[in-house]
C-alpha cells in the first residue's frame, strides 16, 4: 500500500527547481500507468497555481513535490 504525503490544501514545490511555482494541493487523482496498465489513484497530485491572474492546474507524482512551511500567498504570484 501507498502512503499519501500530502492532504487537500498543503502548500507544495517541485523538487529541485528553484524557479517552480509554489502550489495547492487539490485532490488525488486516479491515473494509468503506461508501461504496466493499472490505475494508480494515491501517487498522483492534481495541484493549482496562478500565474498572472491565470489559473492552472498541474498533475504531479507525489515523489516529485516537497511540503513547503509557509503557507498562502497563491493570489500574488
Amino acid at each position: 500500500m501507498i502512503i499519501k504525503k500530502f492532504k487537500p490544501g498543503d502548500w507544495v514545490k517541485t523538487k529541485g527547481n528553484p524557479d517552480a511555482p509554489k502550489m495547492e494541493v487539490i485532490k488525488y487523482i486516479a491515473k494509468k500507468d503506461p508501461l504496466v496498465g493499472t490505475i494508480n489513484s494515491n501517487i498522483y497530485l492534481e495541484c493549482v497555481y496562478y500565474r498572472n491572474g491565470e489559473r492552472f492546474t498541474k498533475t504531479v507524482h507525489q515523489d516529485r513535490l516537497m511540503k513547503l512551511r509557509e503557507v498562502g500567498g497563491l493570489y500574488k504570484s
